[in-house]
């Protein structure tokens, strides 16, 4: 119960700083499908290091374990093939079509159904596709630190050194 209340708190800080961030705006999602404006693209990126930076310090510290799943390339391809469609269709991603509906824009119900009626589909059919789907490219569970041989804070702040690069570079260009 009380890593369901965290996941809500979590959630709603979340939830907050999307709106906040602006990305919630359909006219910043079209923006960022665009690469007109990469104000998705820093909220994300930033969300993203600051996650890496958390979740391996909380591994560290004995907080959290890492439960991975294996990387498989053609699981990663469709999945990122039909996530950028839905995207490209509806002009939401996931989690700001949620957000987006929680801010009253009635338009993101079409994605949040979808994503409803998606799940549901796809349990149903995971058992099947999973024996009968010609999957390639299992490397298993990897990271990027075992592949590489190195220190996983040496990856890390690698990413973070070149996620602050990429967002300085975007002010200049004024995305």
């Amino acid at each position: 119960m009380k890593i369901l209340l965290y996941g809500l708190v979590t959630g709603m800080i979340f939830g907050f700083l999307l709106q906040k961030g602006r990305v919630l705006r359909f006219d910043k999602q079209i923006g960022a499908l665009r690469l007109i404006d990469a104000t998705v693209f820093k909220f994300m990126g930033s969300s993203v290091l600051v996650a890496m930076v958390g979740v391996y310090l909380l591994r560290d510290l004995g907080l959290a374990q890492l439960d991975l799943l294996p990387t498989v390339l053609s699981k990663n391809i469709a999945g990122g093939l039909l996530f950028g469609v839905g995207w490209a269709l509806l002009g939401y991603c996931p989690g700001t079509s949620a957000g987006a509906l929680g801010e009253g824009r009635w338009d993101a119900l079409f994605g949040a159904l979808g994503m409803v009626l998606g799940a549901v589909i796809m349990g149903e059919l995971y058992s099947a596709m999973k024996e009968a789907a010609p999957w390639w490219g299992d490397f298993g569970t990897i990271t990027l630190p075992e592949v590489l041989g190195v220190n996983h804070w040496f990856v890390i702040a690698v990413c973070v050194a070149a996620g602050l690069w990429v967002f300085r570079w975007f002010e200049k260009k004024g995305l």
